[in-house]
């Protein structure tokens, strides 16, 4: 696949999406933002924009979605306020893998179960589209749940695996440190910041770090052509060239730092892949880009909700779905796709009925819509063989209930080196509120909610990576490993005493072997060609998901979200709807550097290396 499409400037100059017609790139809103930086758009990714066609037909309207997570929620959204006859077939939980649940059981005394989640929730400032779709879902008592749900985080604790180095508490933006001073400049933290920044230095020398700088100015510089015909081809490890590089370099910067993150495998994710969202996450935080809602100064870069996901999100939003008129048929999944002449004819579900419409949307994570891919769909539809390739992994979270209210300030937590690549989140203080009056039976006074990235690691307790371990050898591991890189800085931050009681995400079962209903997909070095578009050769089939091509080019809720919306307008470009597109947003670089990545340009087409790469 070549990049040749976009210009120096990130324009869209021949923007296709597998069928969907040309649009210009740039209009109204989006072209003044341009003035703020540059626009930059997956290669093939069309950002629409509205334009007048004849009415739709009201016989071709009715939308038949297959899965409920946050591509056909946001699908759904978009359609039914478009004036389209949704109906969302769920055949488990709305929400799909951002939803979060009731621990079984464990409500007491008028007050709400434990809550449990898939794992905690992360909204970094360059997300665009995730917030937008929050803004415009109200919520009892007024407001949205972008106002009165999504709020900033102004610190974060880095700890460390490995001993020598000391948890440090560190801010994300000015306000944070001027709200968090006291902490920040307690005795020990300031002991702490020292030890593990003289250590870190020491164990990674100076051109090391100077080295790994410059790998991420290569990406920043590096024009579209390149990062698709080049580095999408390389993994993170090969391109930071860690097997040349210390122990600590290999282990922190190439390897943790990037689980940390995106939460992938730098010795498989896509250098492109991990370069860009990287570069992105740093610029939105400069607070340079005023598209995006972040700044060094005025926060943002880290947001969470601040109540358990469904409570703050996933039920209004299902709710106001509802009373626009979206039908949801729970217990019902697609399990065939019937093709005749270049279109869906009818899907068999799950329960032998048959769902007849006039758009179908497969909505669904890869090991769901795998099997609908037989060889009737793909004879029709060839291009979409590419899924069958793509790969996927496991992220799934652990809560733990405390008796103890933990006395750190607001903030995610990033154990470095961990072998579960674990990163966590203490819930009471950012919830703001009385835990124990709200939450089980009145023991649990906070919750400390931990992701787990990696499950092909052996742990530290029973020599076993997590998918060989019992769920409570699971729990026992998490809390040894967080245990062993929280309480290194003097400090007991994590005592074991203070479990009341703990919840691993019901995804993960055991019958007999361990499973994940909820895997999630890897962006592996090459795997973009493979990545559908939301358009196919069918017709009337559109595919949603976090596996689609979108411009955030990352599995996350941001780009399932984005792909709901990019749904909804190949379905108006379709059906010759009048109705405005649904907003696609680029991601956005410093200007400034495109004169360097128009001299890359350059040097590419004459197949010379980038400028710095030596």
């Amino acid at each position: 696949m070549s990049g040749s499409d976009l210009n120096a400037r990130g324009d869209a100059t021949s923007a296709q999406d597998s069928g969907v017609s040309r649009r210009r790139f740039l209009t109204g809103a989006a072209a003044a933002a341009v003035l703020a930086g540059t626009a930059v758009a997956m290669p093939g990714v069309a950002v629409p924009a509205a334009r007048a066609v004849p009415p739709t037909p009201a016989r071709r309207r009715r939308v038949a979605i297959f899965g409920g997570g946050m591509a056909g929620l946001s699908a759904a959204h978009e359609l039914v306020e478009r004036g389209f006859a949704v109906t969302v077939y769920e055949p488990a939980y709305l929400g799909g893998k951002a939803r979060s649940h009731d621990v079984p059981g464990t409500a007491a005394g008028g007050r709400m179960a434990l809550p449990g989640e898939h794992g905690f929730r992360f909204f970094p400032g360059c997300y665009q589209h995730v917030p937008d779709t929050m803004s415009r879902i109200p919520v009892p008592g007024g407001g949205t749940v972008k106002s009165r749900h999504l709020v900033d985080v102004d610190t974060a604790v880095v700890a460390f695996a490995d001993a020598g180095y000391a948890p440090t508490i560190a801010p994300a933006s000015i306000v944070g440190m001027i709200d968090h001073a006291g902490a920040l400049a307690a005795l020990d933290n300031v002991r702490n910041a020292l030890t593990t920044g003289l250590k870190f230095v020491v164990d990674i020398p100076p051109a090391e770090l100077a080295y790994f700088v410059t790998r991420e100015l290569i990406i920043a510089t590096s024009c579209t052509e390149r990062r698709v015909g080049q580095w999408e081809n390389q993994s993170w490890m090969q391109f930071v060239k860690a097997d040349t590089k210390s122990p600590a370099y290999r282990r922190y910067l190439a390897g943790a730092l990037t689980r940390a993150l995106v939460a992938a495998k730098s010795q498989t994710a896509s250098a492109r892949t991990i370069g860009q969202i990287g570069l992105v996450l740093a610029t939105s935080a400069t607070g340079l880009i005023g598209n995006y809602e972040a700044g060094l100064v005025q926060g943002g870069v880290d947001r969470i909700l601040n109540a358990p996901t469904n409570h703050a999100w996933i039920d209004p939003w299902v709710a106001y779905l509802r009373r626009a008129g979206v039908r949801f048929e729970m217990g019902e999944g697609a399990a065939a796709f019937e093709v005749g002449d270049k279109q869906i004819t009818g899907v068999r579900t799950s329960s032998g009925r048959r769902v007849d419409a006039d758009w179908y949307v497969a909505a669904m994570p890869l090991d769901r819509i795998r099997p609908l891919l037989g060889s009737a769909v793909l004879g029709a539809a060839p291009e979409l063989s590419g899924i069958l390739r793509l790969q996927d992994d496991w992220m799934v979270g652990i809560q733990y209930f405390l008796s103890r209210r933990s006395n750190l300030p607001p903030g995610h937590i990033a154990a470095l080196g961990t072998p579960w690549a674990l990163t966590g989140l203490f819930q009471a203080a950012p919830w703001g509120v009385d835990f124990a009056r709200t939450y089980g039976d009145g023991r649990s006074k906070d919750c400390l909610s931990i992701d787990i990235s990696d499950w092909d690691t052996p742990g530290i307790l029973y020599g076993k990576i997590a998918k060989q371990c019992t769920r409570d050898e699971i729990a026992k591991e998490v809390w040894a490993q967080m245990s062993k890189a929280m309480n290194s800085g003097g400090r007991e931050l994590l005592r074991s005493e203070d479990i009341v009681t703990w919840s691993l995400d019901p995804g993960i079962t055991w019958s007999p072997t361990i499973a994940n209903a909820t895997p999630l997909m890897v962006n592996t070095a090459g795997s973009l060609p493979h990545r559908p578009g939301v358009a196919t050769s069918i017709t009337n089939l559109f595919i949603g998901g976090d596996h689609v091509r979108t411009n955030i080019d990352l599995a996350t809720m941001e780009g399932a979200n984005e792909s709901g919306r990019r749904v909804t307008n190949a379905i108006l470009d379709a059906a010759d709807s009048p109705a405005p597109h649904a907003a696609v947003y680029p991601l956005w670089e410093l200007p400034t550097l495109d004169p360097l990545k128009a001299q890359d340009r350059d040097r590419y087409r004459a197949g010379l290396p980038h400028i710095l790469d030596v």
